[in-house]
This record gives C-alpha cells, structure tokens and sequence, in this order.
C-alpha cells in the first residue's frame, strides 16, 4: 500500500455536502472566570455561540443543552481522590487543603476558582454527551467548543486544564468504535491525551505543535508510544511562525496516511485557536481560513466527527476561528461581513470574520518540513489496523467498571425557546436580557 508524500495546500472553499451535525452548548459556560489577569476565559464560548447564532448557523444543526454527568463518570479516567478534590476545593476552603493544591498542581496556572467543579462537568459533559450522539448514529458532526481541555493527567491538572474531557469523550466512542483517532491542532503538545493511550492500539494520538522551550515541552518527534502502542502516537514538533501553506504541507500527508492506515470508526479533533496569528500565547502564524482548512480535511473523510474547542487566548480572534469552522462542519459558507451581535464593538475596526496574517518570519524550513514528513509516513507505514487491546479505566483504587451512557447522563432535547444564544430565548431576535439570569462576569472582557 503506497503512502503519497504530498498533497496539494490549496485553500479549498467550504464543502457544501450536507451533514447531519449537533452542536453542545450551555449558556452558564460563560459565567465562570479563572482570575484577573488569566490568559485562559470561558466567555469566549459565548462569544462564539452568539456570534453562531446571529449568522444563522444554528438552524442548520441540532443544538444541546448537555445534562452534567456524574463525578463518578469522570473517575473512568481520573482518579477517586483527585476527583473528590476537585469537588470540595473552594476559594475559601484553600487554607485547608495546602498539601492537596500541591499534589494535584491546582492553585497557578489552574486557579481555584468559584464554582470549579461544575465548570469542569460543564464542558466535559458535552463532550461525552457528543460521543455518545455520535455513537447512536444520530449525528455525523458534533461540536463542543467548550471542550478540548487536553492537558489534564489522571491525578493532576496541568495547563489550564482540570478534566480532560478529551480522554472521557474518547474512551465513549471506544464502547462503539474498535479505534478512535485523536487529531490535535493546539500549539500546545495534547501531552495528556497521547499519556493516557501511550500503551495501546485502539487510539491513535497525532499533535501538532510547538516544540522546544514552550509548554508542556513533551511531543518529540520520537516519542511514538510503548508496548502495544508504539507507532500509535505521532507527533510533529514545529517552529514559530507556522503559516498556512507550509502547515497544509504536512497536516495533509500525515493525516490522509492516518485515515489510510489506521482506517479509525471515530475521529476526535481538538481545535485550540491558539495556533492563529496573533494570539496572546501563540508562535504560528494561521489565519482563521487555514486553521480551518483542517477542520474541512477531517471532515471530507465521512468518518464520525467530534469536533472540540482548546486553547485561545485573544479574545477577538477566537469566536472568529470557532464560528468559521461551525460553518465548514455544517456546509454554510459565510460572509465575512460580519453580523450585528453582542460583542460586536470587540470586533472593531474591521468587523470582520477573517483577521490578517503578522509577517512574521516562518522559522520551519521546507528541509525541516520534508524530513519530519517523511519521517512520521514511514513510521506510519508499519501501522496495521488490527484488533486493539484492552484499555484499562478509572482510578486504581476502584477500578470501576464503565457504566452505560444512560446512567451517567441525559441531553436534552431542545426546544425552540432553548436554541438561541446566551443573552436570548428566541434565535431570530437580538435582546439584552440573559436567559441564564446571570450576568457575565465583567473581568472576562479585559483582553
């Protein structure tokens, strides 16, 4: 079987082809706040949904409302006690738990904030709540924009991340599908989700990112797995200053010899907007149409989609990205004209959807690029898509025996007051009146 090293980067126009695609959303995602001054904010979920809602996407897709799922569906990857932490910590109980905030590695990066544990059942219920859609075959698509937290570990939170819904979501699909490919476009390395299926074959893990001194440091081009999972992790360490056409060079090839080798039932694609140009953490150099470019590869396969959110840190350019590729998953092209909505003063001066490029010096040579290709398709090359092995869950002291989605949460199926973003019941009419009954906390708009 033959392994194509190139492909064309083209841009190529949204996809019309019509999909059947559901989209999780809860407007109290935009309630909760990590601290003054934190890099990371969830209003920009909710800037996102209205910016979706107000060009009309919605009415091409089945939108959610995802019932939380129980603590104990979160201990089939974490542990009991870490779970059990984070459902007790408070910011006025911290005093008590000092040995506790250093073991799990909450308190800096990943602050103790008010209502933690019901964000994090938030963002990761949707996920889960997407899997399982998916798994009913009642969905092609699923988006959770909210979801995409990969860096959390089993006992410890890491990078702004507490539950890695990543993990949960694909060990779901994994009820169903005998292999799940997880596809991470984050300029940070998906380290938690390549850790926790390092050792089999049921899930392949393929990051994009950058490597050397940047967060979390791990993803070496040779790290390919352990044991029965060797070969099954794939990982490209870039350069700043990524732009589109050198990115396409490699996504493409990588990826088609993925779909070709690994032939997966599920794939789950984490797309942090952090890789676009301009943002407050970032190094690459994307625009919101070749960031988006990946999403319409993924997408052409017809393979079970779970699409999730992820890092992000410039507030404006992030419901940009997420909104853009909403419309590539449902086939809508949009104009970049963008429409009146809540945030759209933050949009200024171009009132844009699409966002120019920096001319930043792209540091990843062609040679890099070519050899690093090269290098991961022949690993690819040894990869057999065989029955995989038993993946052990939840935490050791329980060893909790995976429960049927039924039992661990509901969704509820929208009505048409429901569908409409956070600051309306009905869709097709703007209001300032927030259907949650609670304001925005007014620190998430400081950029």
């Amino acid at each position: 079987m033959t392994i194509s090293s190139s492909t064309s980067t083209a841009i190529t126009p949204i996809s019309t082809t019509p999909r059947r695609v559901s989209y999780f959303y809860d407007a109290e995602v935009g309630n909760y706040h990590y601290g003054q001054g934190h890099p990371m904010k969830p209003h920009r979920v909710r800037m996102t949904h209205n910016l979706v809602v107000n060009y009309g996407l919605y009415k091409r897709m089945d939108v959610f409302r995802p019932r939380l799922i129980s603590p104990t569906a979160m201990t089939r990857f974490h542990s009991d006690d870490y779970i059990n932490f984070l459902k007790v910590i408070t910011p006025d109980n911290m005093g008590d738990y000092a040995r506790q905030l250093q073991r799990f590695n909450v308190g800096e990066d990943c602050p103790v904030f008010d209502g933690l544990f019901e964000f994090c059942q938030l963002y990761t219920s949707g996920s889960i709540g997407g899997a399982a859609r998916l798994n009913d075959d009642n969905a092609d698509i699923v988006i959770n924009w909210s979801g995409g937290l990969h860096h959390a570990k089993k006992s410890e939170a890491s990078g702004f991340c507490y539950i890695n819904d990543c993990v949960l979501a694909i060990l779901e699909l994994l009820k169903k599908h005998e292999r799940v490919l997880y596809i991470d476009i984050d300029i940070h390395h998906g380290d938690g989700v390549e850790e926790a299926f390092y050792s089999t074959n049921r899930v392949m893990t393929v990051s994009f990112h950058k490597f050397g001194e940047y967060f979390p440091g791990t993803g070496d081009v040779l790290d390919v797995g352990y044991a029965d999972g060797k070969n099954y992790a794939i990982n490209f360490p870039l350069n700043d200053g990524m732009d589109d056409e050198a990115y396409q060079s490699v996504f493409k090839p990588v990826i088609g010899a993925v779909m070709e080798r690994f032939a997966p039932g599920a794939v789950v694609l984490q797309c942090g907007a952090d890789s676009l140009s301009g943002d407050r953490l970032g190094c690459f150099n994307l625009s919101v149409k070749g960031h988006a470019e990946c999403v319409s590869f993924v997408r052409s396969f017809h393979v079970p989609l779970l699409i999730l959110g992820g890092g992000g840190y410039t507030l404006r350019n992030v419901p940009r990205c997420w909104t853009y590729e909403t419309a590539v998953a449902v086939g809508e092209p949009v104009k970049d004209d963008m429409p009146y909505n809540d945030y759209y003063e933050y949009f200024g001066p171009d009132y844009g959807l699409h966002l120019p490029v920096s001319n930043m010096e792209n540091l990843n040579s062609r040679e890099y690029l070519n050899r690093t290709r090269e290098q991961l398709l022949e690993i690819l090359r040894g990869v057999e898509p065989v029955p995989g092995t038993q993946i052990q869950t939840g935490g050791v002291e329980s060893q909790l025996v995976p429960v049927g989605i039924g039992s661990m949460m509901e969704i509820d199926e929208p009505s048409k007051a429901d569908m409409g973003n956070a600051s309306t019941n009905n869709p097709d009419q703007r209001s300032d009146d927030r259907s949650d009954g609670r304001k925005e906390h007014p620190s998430e708009m400081a950029s």
